[in-house]
């Protein structure tokens, strides 16, 4: 099966792109939104392939897995073909709803054609999808091992744009805690984090291969989740499933993803740093806690059940 998906969610389409298809990547000349191509900092297999515009028309595809609703007229643009009537499509809503928590209308609600596939429960609860048919498939990781050593008595940081995304990222909760305590930062749109608060200037790294980032987040004592709106960061899926202890504020979906023993999910910042604090000075129970963590989520987010769930669905649209 030919299944055409776009270069949205790196961390997603990793996991996505193990499954058993060929898959289609289109690319345009500069890389931009609409054709960013293959990952040039993760390993995706041979099976993933780079399409211009152009040879998409030439070839056609078995199935689109649709991510934002601006591929729908892409699609249409390109190849001339309907999402959800000349071609079976999906579409992944990988976000929260952006506008009233829980009144914001999703734009595939008028249509009945194509299926809303939401990555979290509480993504499904929040958006209002009105006519079209939905469904919950939940993350799921590459396990690249327990890499866990927890050698580096700081909290490790995953966000991506923290000054843009400020209070959706919480990143005024991450300058907050580390007033009290060492934090390292890892993600993209770091210089305008470094203008902001430039004595973390150090310990901000900008766009870091993912394999890399995983070997360096590893080290780290425990892993601090400061986001308020996100459906669930695939970064803190990951932690858990490096071996890291977890701290989350209690927003989202993560208090049903984290459960007691694998960290600390609290709406209090200051229940996170109080564990924090004990973790850094207790590297024996922070350990325990991360190897807890990584089993939570080698079952609830293992990459077999997540591929059989895409799998079966794109049987059923195709």
């Amino acid at each position: 099966m030919r299944v055409l998906v776009w270069h949205v969610h790196g961390s997603w389409l990793t996991a996505f792109l193990q499954g058993a298809e060929e898959y289609l990547l289109p690319v345009v000349p500069d890389r931009g939104p609409d054709g960013r191509g293959r990952a040039r900092t993760w390993t995706w297999p041979g099976s993933a392939r780079e399409v211009t515009p152009e040879r998409l028309r030439e070839e056609g595809c078995d199935v689109v897995v649709l991510q934002r609703p601006e591929e729908i007229e892409l699609l249409r643009e390109w190849t001339g073909l309907r999402a959800g009537v000349d071609v079976p499509a999906v579409y992944v809503e990988h976000n929260t709803p952006p506008g009233p928590a829980a009144a914001t209308r999703h734009p595939l609600a008028e249509r009945g054609d194509i299926e809303v596939v939401h990555v979290t429960g509480f993504n499904a609860l929040m958006w209002d999808c009105g006519a079209a048919p939905t469904r919950v498939i939940e993350h799921g990781v590459v396990d690249t091992g327990y890499r866990y050593t927890g050698e580096r008595e700081r909290l490790g940081v995953v966000v991506n744009e923290p000054v843009r995304r400020w209070r959706v990222a919480g990143t005024d909760v991450l300058l907050r805690i580390a007033e009290e305590l060492p934090v390292e930062v890892y993600g993209m749109g770091m210089a305008a984090l470094a203008e902001r608060a430039p004595r973390l200037a150090p310990y901000l790294h900008d766009d870091v291969p993912q394999g890399r980032m995983h070997d360096l987040l590893a080290r780290h004592r425990a892993y601090l989740h400061p986001y308020r709106w996100t459906s669930l960061g695939l970064s803190l899926v990951e932690a858990m499933t490096l071996g890291l202890p977890v701290l989350a504020l209690a927003t989202t979906a993560a208090p049903e993803s984290v459960p007691e023993e694998a960290g600390v999910v609290s709406s209090d910042p200051a229940a996170l740093a109080g564990a924090a604090r004990r973790w850094l000075a207790d590297p024996h129970e922070a350990r325990e806690r991360g190897r807890a963590a990584r089993r939570h989520a080698l079952v609830r987010f293992g990459l077999d059940r997540f591929l059989s769930d895409w799998e079966q669905l794109l049987k059923e649209v195709a």
